[in-house]
């Protein structure tokens, strides 16, 4: 009896999104090398890295685009989130203005992104208890008002991290299967 070969790669598009000084480099060096850079450069146009995972036998290669936050490159967002299959909005616990900045680019993904793009929320900072001005049950009502994906985070102490980018894969998952299953439907 022969046996298969090993199954394909997929590859999927994942894209951050968020104002300048959220965290979403660290977010993306926390998710890939398990590390926190105190004080991080801001990124300029956008960075772009990969994340080969494997999660129920299937084997998918996440093309991550880290978007710069500064208002100067919003122009450039569209380029980065066409075709993407998930797209993770940050905000900073700490500061409303990005979470009402975080409710645009929900809007912007929603009107100008493809209809099947899964879109979760992540408030990042989560550990400035102190500081926090952004409370997870507004944030987690807007998410389920608007079927997002729900999370907060941070960064420096690892926490959610990788869970949400866990759950992004999941849902990556079950979707590409239910396409899958709908595709070779009569």
């Amino acid at each position: 009896m022969e046996t298969a070969g090993p199954r394909p790669i997929k590859k999927a598009k994942l894209v951050l999104l968020g104002d300048v000084g959220t965290g979403k480099s660290s977010l993306v060096l926390r998710y890939l090398k398990g590390e926190f850079v105190e004080f991080q450069e801001s990124t300029i146009g956008a960075a772009f890295f990969t994340q080969t995972v494997v999660i129920n036998d299937e084997t998918v290669r996440f093309e991550i685009w880290d978007t710069a936050g500064q208002e100067r490159y919003h122009c450039l967002a569209p380029m980065y989130y066409r075709g993407a299959a998930a797209a993770v909005v940050v905000y900073d616990v700490t500061n409303p203005a990005t979470f009402s900045r975080a409710k645009k680019w929900v809007q912007e993904l929603e009107i100008q992104g493809s209809q099947n793009t899964i879109i979760a929320l992540a408030g990042n900072k989560a550990d400035l208890l102190e500081a926090r001005q952004v409370f997870a049950e507004e944030a987690q009502t807007y998410a389920e008002d608007n079927g997002l994906l729900f999370m907060e985070t941070s960064a420096k102490t690892a926490i959610n991290v990788n869970d949400i980018f866990y759950e992004i894969e999941l849902d990556h998952l079950v979707q590409v299967s239910a396409l899958a299953v709908s595709l070779n439907t009569p």
